[in-house]
C-alpha cells in the first residue's frame, strides 16, 4: 500500500479522494504573487505530485494571478480521470499583491469563467465561495447572494460542486440552506482549534473540512512539545502536524503545499505515521502552551 493510500479516502461530492491531497498556492511567486521563480521545478512538482498518487489539488485563479491554474494545465492535461481540482472564487488581486473582496455576481460569475478556461476544464469538480471580509459582522456575512450565483452556475453544467470558505457555523448552516455544500475550508491547526465543533458536526452529515494554513501559515507552527514529541518519533515537527490533523477526524482532507519535490514526499509520508492515543494526548496541549 502507498503512502497516499494509508491516509485513506474521503468523498467530496460524488468524488473521492485520498485524504492526503496537495496545495498549489505555493506554486506562485513570493507573497503568492507573479510566476513561480523557476517554472519547470514547479511543473515537476505537480507532476510528482500525481505519479505519488495525488488524487486532490487544491488551487485558484486568484494564485498569482492566473499563474497556479496555468501550471495544474501545462503540467497535468490531459487530466487524469480520478483527478479532482478544488479551486476558490471570491477575490481578486490588487496592485502589489494585495488581497480583495470580488464578491459581486459579476465578479463570481467571471472568477468562474477565469478558472475554467485556465485549467482547460469544461467543468469545475470544487468551487469554494471564499469570504474575504470579517466573518463576524452580519452585515457582511450574508451568503445568499453569492452563493445563488454560484448555484446558477452550477445548474447551467459549469460547477459541479459547491464548498465554503473562511466562514463561521451559523454562514455553513446558511449556506447549507441555500444549496448542497461538500467541503469547508477554514483555518485549523495544532495551534488554532477554533473549529472543533464544526469539524465534529461536519463529519456526522459527511462534509469534509480542509484545514488551510495547516503549519500555520506565514508564522510556522512553534511548540516544544511538537519539536520534544517529534524528535521521540523520528519525524519532522511539521510531519506530526500534519500526522496529527489525519488522526483528529476522518473527514478531515490535507493540502499541505510545497515548491520542493523533496519537501512533496517529505509531506505524502505523513499518512504513514502512526500517533498512539498519549501521544494524541500530548499534542492536546499545545492549544494552551506559552
Amino acid at each position: 500500500m502507498s503512502s497516499i493510500e494509508k491516509s485513506g479516502t474521503y468523498t467530496l461530492g460524488d468524488r473521492t479522494v485520498f485524504r492526503m491531497g496537495y496545495g498549489a498556492m505555493q506554486l506562485a511567486g513570493p507573497g503568492v504573487f507573479g510566476p513561480p521563480h523557476n517554472h519547470e521545478a514547479a511543473l515537476a512538482v505537480l507532476r510528482a505530485a500525481v505519479e505519488a498518487g495525488v488524487n486532490h489539488i487544491d488551487t485558484s485563479d486568484f494564485y498569482g494571478p492566473h499563474v497556479t491554474n496555468k501550471l495544474i494545465r501545462e503540467a497535468l492535461a490531459p487530466y487524469p480521470d480520478d483527478l479532482v481540482i478544488v479551486t476558490k472564487i471570491g477575490a481578486r488581486r490588487g496592485e502589489g499583491g494585495s488581497w480583495l473582496p470580488a464578491f459581486t455576481a459579476a465578479e463570481l460569475t467571471q472568477a468562474v469563467h477565469d478558472n475554467l478556461r485556465n485549467l482547460g476544464r469544461e467543468q469545475l469538480d470544487v468551487v469554494n465561495l471564499r469570504l474575504m471580509f470579517d466573518m463576524s459582522n452580519p452585515a457582511e456575512g450574508s451568503l445568499e447572494e453569492p452563493l445563488s450565483v454560484l448555484a446558477e452556475l452550477q445548474q447551467q453544467g459549469l460547477v459541479r460542486h459547491i464548498g465554503l470558505s473562511n466562514v463561521t457555523p451559523t454562514q455553513v448552516a446558511q449556506g447549507r440552506s441555500i444549496c448542497p455544500i461538500v467541503c469547508v475550508q477554514n483555518l485549523y491547526n495544532l495551534a488554532n482549534r477554533r473549529d472543533d465543533q464544526m469539524i465534529d458536526d461536519l463529519s456526522r452529515d459527511g462534509i469534509a473540512y480542509v484545514p488551510f494554513f495547516p503549519l500555520g501559515g506565514f508564522t510556522p507552527l512553534q511548540s516544544s512539545i511538537l519539536s520534544d514529541v517529534a524528535q521521540r518519533l523520528d519525524v519532522t515537527p511539521m510531519q506530526l502536524a500534519l500526522a496529527w490533523l489525519l488522526r483528529r477526524s476522518p473527514n478531515i482532507l490535507l493540502i499541505p503545499g510545497t515548491s520542493s519535490v523533496s519537501h512533496l514526499h517529505e509531506n505524502l509520508a505523513v499518512a504513514q505515521i502512526t500517533l498512539s492515543g498519549e501521544v494524541m494526548d500530548e499534542l492536546e496541549k499545545i492549544t494552551g502552551e506559552s
